[in-house]
C-alpha cells in the first residue's frame, strides 16, 4: 500500500478540489452544492484528521463497521459528519448508529425494519440514503433500478427513518458513456421518486462518483463525490474486497 504523507495529502486535497470546481465550471453548478466525502477505509487517524482540517464541511465515510469502532472514538472534537457507505449487515446495526450520522447504504426493507426496530428501542432518529445497483453488477449491493420506487415506499413508512436521496457505485470501466449510464440511471429514479410526492421523503442528495469519475458525476447531478485513493494512495487490496461482504 503507499501511504502518502501528509504534504501529499494537502496537495491531493487541493488537487481534488479543483477537479470538483472545475467540473461545476462545466455543468454551470455551484461548487457549494458538491461536498467531498473522504473515503477513508484503511487509512488511520492522524492522516484522516490532516484531510479533514482541510476541508470547510467535514465529511468522511467508512465502510467497515470494525474500522468505524475503531477511527471514531479517537478523532479530535468536535467530531466530523460520518458516514457509513459500505453494505450493512443486520448485526451490525447497533455498532453504526453509535457512530453514524448517516447510512447511505440502505437496500432492503428487512434491513429498514430491524434499523426501525433499533431506532426505537434507542429512541434515535437516522438519516440514511437508498443505495441503487446502477450497474446490474452480481458483485455490487443495491436495490435493483426498477425496485427503488417500491423500496422508498416500504422505507418511508419507518418514522425514525429518515430518506435524504440516492447512492450508487459506478461501473468501474474506462467506457465513460457506460458509466455516464449508470448515473443517468440514479438521476432517473429520483425523479420517478419526486413525482410521486411521498410524504417525509427528500431526495436532495445524490451519492454518486469516485476518484476516477467524479467530473462525469458532478455533470449529472452528484450532490456528495467519495474519494479515497486520489487522496490517500493506493489500497494493498481491490475494490471488491471492501464493497462485496456477506448478504445478511
Amino acid at each position: 500500500m503507499i501511504e502518502q504523507s501528509k504534504s501529499d495529502i494537502a496537495h491531493n486535497m487541493a488537487v481534488i478540489t479543483d477537479r470538483i470546481k472545475q467540473a461545476c465550471s462545466k455543468a454551470k453548478r455551484n461548487p457549494n452544492t458538491v461536498r467531498l466525502l473522504l473515503a477513508s477505509k484503511t487509512v488511520d487517524v492522524p492522516r484522516i484528521e490532516h484531510a479533514l482540517s482541510l476541508m470547510d464541511k467535514p465529511l468522511m465515510g467508512e465502510n467497515r463497521v470494525q474500522e468505524l469502532e475503531q477511527k471514531c472514538p479517537k478523532l479530535s472534537q468536535p467530531h466530523p459528519e460520518v458516514h457509513f457507505i459500505g453494505h450493512l449487515q443486520s448485526n451490525k446495526i447497533k455498532q453504526v448508529l453509535r457512530w453514524a450520522d448517516c447510512i447511505q447504504s440502505v437496500d432492503r426493507p428487512s434491513l429498514a425494519k430491524k434499523l426501525q426496530n433499533r431506532l426505537l428501542f434507542e429512541d434515535k432518529h437516522m438519516d440514511i440514503l437508498v443505495q441503487v445497483n446502477t450497474s446490474y453488477e452480481d458483485s455490487k449491493f443495491g436495490v435493483k433500478p426498477e425496485q427503488a420506487l417500491d423500496l422508498v415506499k416500504k422505507i418511508s413508512e419507518f418514522d425514525r427513518i429518515h430518506i435524504k436521496g440516492l447512492m450508487t457505485i459506478g461501473l468501474f470501466s474506462a467506457d465513460k458513456d457506460k458509466v455516464r449510464a449508470c448515473f443517468q440511471r440514479l438521476v432517473s429514479i429520483r425523479q420517478e421518486i419526486e413525482s410521486q410526492q411521498i410524504p417525509g421523503v427528500e431526495m436532495a442528495e445524490l451519492s454518486m462518483g469516485m476518484s476516477g469519475d467524479l467530473e462525469i458525476a458532478i455533470e449529472e447531478g452528484a450532490t456528495i463525490i467519495r474519494v479515497g485513493t486520489a487522496i490517500f494512495g493506493e489500497r494493498q487490496y481491490p475494490d471488491s474486497y471492501y464493497w462485496n461482504e456477506q448478504r445478511t
